[in-house]
């Protein structure tokens, strides 16, 4: 499967979206509760690059099948070399590989940007994500309980991290 990584545009945000929203409704990889709109998501979108974050696409033959970015791990400046990065695959292309390229990609801009730590969240109950996030040298950073609530139910959230350097 041939894979094109590039820099998104708004142009993408309505592939992105469908992608976003589709997690939101089934699943608790996103903890929102609503489906965005895509002038939330175009927003969102800005706030990334126009702080010089990465938002970065997967494409095969011209369809987004997957997207990753990251931000700030925290608002504090003692936390300028953390980051906090997000991963997702279409629906209909997972187990390709795809989200492996895109984190691969994620970890190698932040390296380049000099960036010491690149942290996860993840629903504890996501454990092909937590698997995954460690076949990708991450670590299990902690275990927080009933962190969010969703579906009825409170949901833990685990954090892996990855030191850059």
């Amino acid at each position: 499967m041939s894979i094109n990584i590039r820099q998104a545009t708004i142009e993408d945000m309505p592939s992105v979206l469908e992608i976003v929203n589709h997690e939101i409704v089934h699943s608790t990889s996103i903890y929102d509760y609503e489906p965005r709109t895509l002038s939330l998501q175009n927003a969102l979108f800005h706030e990334k690059t126009e702080r010089n974050f990465p938002f970065i696409v997967a494409e095969k033959n011209g369809i987004i099948v997957g997207f990753g970015t990251y931000g700030p791990f925290r608002f504090k400046e003692a936390y300028k070399f953390t980051v906090e990065h997000s991963v997702y695959v279409h629906k209909d292309y997972t187990g390709n590989g795809i989200g492996s390229t895109l984190l691969k990609e994620l970890i190698e801009l932040a390296k380049l940007n000099k960036l010491h730590t690149m942290i996860g969240v993840i629903d504890s109950e996501n454990r092909g994500s937590i698997s995954f996030h460690e076949r990708m040298g991450f670590k299990v950073g902690g275990h927080l309980k009933e962190t969010g609530f969703k579906f009825g139910k409170w949901l833990d959230s685990v954090f892996v991290q990855l030191l850059l350097e």
